[in-house]
């Protein structure tokens, strides 16, 4: 089995006609991805790549049943296209839209809790489950996503979108399948993270272990090294953590926004830490994942 999508999940796409909703749309159908409907106002009747389009999530719902929606709309637009979702019923949302005011990520993600829905991202590529579903841009085009990504027993978790290939891509040169891969987003506030998603690998019997991909930059590291202790999780997780270099360079930001170091909270050597006291493998460097991962499973 697979965390939070499987291949049986139907899935709509809102802003699926635009340039890059249209092109990852082809993407997920091409790797089996059930699309069964898309939703922008003002284009019900068109088609993209044979899905249906309708003007409203309702619409699309009255005609086609589905588990999540990936969402791709101008930043502006996020907050309105997920509590549309949310209010028919959607319980998966993806959402890649990048620079989403975040007063209206803290907006929606208070509604998804009470609904009690499962939000990644903002600012995300997505979700594989090599061979099985794929929810969003991970990976880019089915060859891609082919040669990256096979089937086996070790979950990915990263914050940043193109290092989670990048570790599938090391894990499978190895001989390491994977379970479910997702980028939680680049973001400083973003629907599930790190202390989301380790109990759902926990609780998968197919996960026998999981690889983090860290970054300088707040405190869910740190948090998850104290739920780690306090809720005895036994399952083996190998972090790397990456811009060890910022601790030297407080109050800069580099790459996500999400990545800023500010004083004593947030660095690299403070998650490194974190880590250790708790029992979580730290790769010293990127081949070390490799190692770890067969020593511990």
């Amino acid at each position: 089995m697979a965390i939070l999508a499987g291949r049986d999940i139907r899935v709509i796409i809102q802003g699926i006609t635009g340039r890059e909703a249209a092109s990852f749309t082809k993407d997920m159908l091409d790797y089996g991805t059930r699309v069964v409907a898309g939703v922008t106002p003002g284009k019900q009747g068109q088609e993209v790549h044979g899905v249906p389009v309708y003007d409203t999530v309702r619409r699309a719902l009255k005609r086609h049943t589905a588990d999540a929606s990936v969402i791709s709309v101008p930043p502006g637009m996020v907050r309105e296209a997920v509590l549309e979702a949310l209010e028919n019923g959607i319980k998966l949302l993806v959402v890649v839209s990048e620079r989403v005011p975040r007063k209206d990520v803290i907006d929606f993600l208070e509604v998804a809790r009470e609904q009690d829905a499962r939000v990644i991202g903002p600012n995300t590529l997505g979700i594989i489950s090599p061979e099985r579903v794929k929810l969003g841009m991970a990976g880019g085009p089915v060859d891609d996503v082919k040669k990256a990504y096979v089937p086996g027993n070790v979950g990915i978790a990263s914050r940043s979108g193109g290092m989670t290939t990048e570790i599938a891509n090391l894990l499978t040169t190895h001989g390491i399948g994977q379970s479910t891969c997702i980028g939680v987003g680049g973001d400083p506030v973003v629907g599930s993270n790190f202390l989301d998603l380790i109990p759902l690998f926990d609780q998968d019997p197919e996960t026998e272990a999981v690889v983090l991909f860290c970054e300088p930059g707040g405190i869910i590291e740190e948090s998850l090294a104290e739920m780690v202790i306090s809720q005895r999780i036994a399952l083996p997780i190998v972090g790397f953590i990456a811009g060890r270099f910022m601790d030297d360079m407080p109050g800069v930001r580099f790459g996500h926004a999400a990545t800023i170091v500010e004083g004593d909270k947030g660095t690299a050597k403070g998650k490194v830490e974190s880590f250790k006291e708790a029992g979580i493998h730290v790769a010293e460097s990127f081949s070390d994942i490799v190692k770890i991962l067969r020593d511990v499973m």
